[in-house]
């Protein structure tokens, strides 16, 4: 299996390391709002990594997607709103979950919000400030850059564009208390009916950085074969992360294979809850088969940028159609379907730095096989094929939504999250 790593630019070999899972982190959502395609396409490539590691190649795959369940954007909101805080991520969070088991996508192993690992956080910024990477001013905790003279190295950024980059994505450069404006927040002093968890340096609570990194290792381990997320966390988010998880696991790399799914957009620019410009799914689920939905996602290599299309969408209609043809196809006793050829397509494809797009071809030529078949072929085994590729692999229902019953459809895990210290005023 070939997986592009974006930390070397290239295309490289992908294993388990021996006799362990592959360890498996995507970074997850901050749930304030509701889960728009650009979710679902990043999803969807971890999805079909796990599915093709673990149908295909017969790995264990573990597999953490945490939920950033403490942060400025879900604060803000829960202010707007009046709602608390908890409450409203836990709604947003059944949102996202219900929205991708609908269609089909593999639950992580482990959900973790980062407020279920608050002592781990903690001690990690101990032992950052211990070894002279952090300092602490004022009830907040900063990561000195300066100290990982390869900062930055996996943006191939010139600092003044790290620093214009970081700035419009949650950092900030006039915070007096920082001594060099790049420098990134690991704890961030309690405000005013904000929640808060005491720490040697005062109440506050983790910066966004620093919770996945110890989830990560927390849930993984020192070492993680696969962490990655949508392109827009290769800086500062996954820059961060490199610098402060590396000298907390003793060696580099901390992360064997970054991956990063390009940006869906709409409008010229990335779909994104700050802009508004949304396609959701929870409103394609409402006219259209999760599996039209799959098809058009999987029409599309995870590497690649792409804008909405409503008419290239509308394609994807008749192509879900076709595969559920060809699913419910009756078999008679004539000559054998020959379908030798189709799973060596299929796995080549995805074995091929996931190319999802060649690997969905190569099974709708396998259903166009069947239902071209003459009357009375023995079709059987081409659909037991069809089965293993369409839904083991590429996770297609392959038949109507409202067919599939409940037993059947994916559970996601409840996520991990724990209240504020329960020593502290309500806030």
């Amino acid at each position: 299996m070939q997986l592009y790593d974006s930390a070397r630019g290239r295309v490289e070999r992908l294993r388990p390391r021996p006799g362990r899972p592959l360890a498996l982190y995507a970074c997850g959502i901050t749930p304030y709002d509701t889960t728009h395609l650009g979710h679902a396409f990043t999803y969807l490539a971890f999805d079909v990594l796990a599915r093709h590691a673990s149908v295909t190649h017969g790995w264990r795959v573990h597999y953490v997607q945490n939920v950033t369940d403490i942060d400025d954007d879900i604060l803000k909101r829960a202010r707007e709103s009046g709602e608390d805080w908890r409450a409203l991520g836990q709604r947003w969070t059944a949102v996202f979950r219900d929205d991708l088991a609908a269609l089909n996508l593999r639950p992580p192993d482990v959900m973790p919000g980062a407020t279920s690992a608050i002592p781990e956080i903690i001690t990690a910024v101990e032992s950052l400030i211990a070894s002279g990477r952090a300092y602490v001013r004022h009830g907040s905790v900063y990561f000195r850059v300066d100290a990982d003279p390869g900062f930055g190295a996996i943006a191939g950024l010139s600092y003044e564009a790290m620093l214009t980059l970081a700035s419009e994505r949650g950092n900030a450069p006039e915070d007096p208390n920082k001594d060099d404006p790049l420098d990134f927040v690991l704890w961030q002093a309690g405000a005013p009916g904000e929640p808060a968890w005491h720490s040697s340096w005062g109440l506050g609570r983790p910066g966004w950085h620093i919770e996945c990194s110890t989830l990560a290792t927390h849930h993984l381990g020192d070492t993680i074969d696969v962490h990655g997320g949508g392109a827009d966390l290769l800086f500062p988010h996954h820059a961060c992360e490199i610098a402060q998880a590396e000298p907390l696991v003793g060696h580099a790399p901390w992360v064997r294979f970054w991956v990063h799914v390009a940006m869906v957009e709409m409008g010229g620019e990335k779909m994104s809850k700050s802009l508004g410009n949304l396609v959701l799914v929870r409103d394609l689920l409402r006219e259209h088969e999760p599996d039209a939905i799959r098809a058009y996602l999987l029409g599309h290599h995870y590497r690649t940028a792409w804008e909405w299309d409503e008419a290239a969408f509308a394609r994807a209609e008749p192509l879900a159609r076709t595969l559920h043809a060809a699913a419910a196809r009756p078999s008679g006793t004539g000559r054998v379907l020959d379908f030798g050829a189709y799973g060596p397509r299929v796995t080549a494809a995805l074995d091929d730095d996931l190319d999802a797009p060649r690997a969905l071809q190569a099974l709708l030529d396998l259903a166009d096989d069947v239902l071209a078949a003459p009357l009375g072929a023995n079709v059987a085994g081409a659909k037991d094929v069809l089965y293993t590729l369409g839904h083991r692999l590429l996770g297609f229902w392959l038949r109507p939504y409202a067919q599939v019953g409940a037993a059947e459809r994916i559970s996601w895990p409840e996520p991990l999250m724990s209240p504020p210290d329960a020593s502290l005023p309500p806030a």
